[in-house]
């Protein structure tokens, strides 16, 4: 009898099903750990890019984490990245870096960056970047009067720059220097004809008194000696033919390991018409050795794989939600993209 009664009462007991637990709402684009690996991932850019600029972030786009097990991440990053008036070898900190204003002709980075977060570490797995600078008609609509920029194997871009390394090399008591690349080039007609040049140098194992004598033999000094810099010219046509130039050397700086110098990828001791048309564009498409891609192009499949399995997890988490939200709540705003810092192009 006992156990007859013992079994009604069992039977009796209500059922509560397992609720799943929810799922962690995704990571917004402004979070904290969002701007932590965007950090890192500017900063790798930046120390494996061999041209141009520093770049500085603009914009996180969007992020997506992939869970790989306790305490492992895979955070997938898109960015908006702004050219800096740092040349990329300049020691200057980015910190310190003045982002090129609207007006100046600005240049914008877009990247895909691939991290993982291990125990609270972040590393950078893969990145793939490209660049472009603002239509001349969008700087044009808002500055009619500001020059836009030139194309780099521009006649006038070429004869300013040439002229202008004599100028100095005719001057320096210091060492002889050598065209690397043109960074940028500007060429205003009215009211004056000014040609404005920015490009960047590295010291030869000559002085330039030596290079008088024989210029030729003056080479780039070798990669443990080496010593960059940068110049800005400036070039009056008319109604006076004058030009200025500044160089400043940088002195001999030791890259991280995994970091080559610009002299390893460069288009150093070439003459100015084969720079190239243009130095716009990022060039930069890094795997790291302990990577699983073999190409940057898996970054973009596994990009859109993050976001699949992202869209399900909320998804999931939103039919397990049976709280009803206060009337007048508003739901909270979409976590992408995030704030723009500086403008939008």
């Amino acid at each position: 009898m006992k156990a007859l009664v013992a079994l009604i009462l069992l039977v009796q007991l209500p059922i509560h099903k397992a609720v799943p637990a929810a799922l962690p709402a995704p990571l917004g684009c402004d979070d904290p750990e969002s701007e932590a690996a965007a950090e890192v991932a500017v900063n790798y850019i930046n120390s494996h890019s061999h041209h141009g600029y520093k770049f500085a972030l603009n914009r996180i786009e969007d992020i997506r984490v992939v869970p790989q097990g306790p305490n492992n991440d895979i955070i997938f990053l898109e960015l908006d990245l702004l050219e800096t008036k740092c040349p990329i070898l300049s020691p200057t900190p980015l910190a310190n870096c003045t982002v090129r204003s609207f007006t100046e002709h600005a240049v914008e980075g877009d990247c895909d960056v691939k991290l993982q977060k291990v125990d609270g570490t972040l590393s950078v797995l893969a990145s793939k970047c490209h660049s472009h600078a603002d239509s001349s008609e969008d700087i044009l609509k808002v500055c009619p009067d500001c020059p836009v920029l030139a194309r780099l194997n521009n006649t006038e871009v070429l004869e300013t720059v040439s002229a202008a390394l004599n100028d100095y090399n005719s001057k320096t008591t210091g060492p002889y220097l050598r065209l690397l690349e043109i960074g940028r080039a500007k060429i205003q007609y009215h009211p004056s004809h000014v040609i404005v040049t920015e490009f960047a140098v590295g010291a030869t194992n000559c002085s330039a008194e030596e290079a008088k004598a024989n210029v030729g033999a003056c080479q780039l000094l070798p990669e443990d000696q080496s010593n960059f810099g940068f110049c800005t010219a400036v070039k009056v046509k008319n109604p006076a033919q004058d030009i200025q130039v500044d160089c400043q050397l940088y002195g001999h700086q030791v890259p991280a390991a995994d970091t080559p110098l610009l002299s390893q990828d460069t288009s150093a001791g070439l003459p100015p018409s084969a720079v190239g048309v243009t130095s716009h564009n990022l060039g930069l498409a890094h795997n790291n050795p302990v990577a699983s891609e073999s190409s940057s192009s898996e970054i973009l499949r596994s990009m859109l794989s993050a976001k699949s399995v992202a869209k399900r997890a909320v998804a999931e988490a939103a039919q397990h939600d049976k709280v009803p939200r206060p009337v007048g709540f508003a739901p909270p705003p979409p976590p992408c993209p995030g704030k723009i810092r500086h403008f939008d192009i």
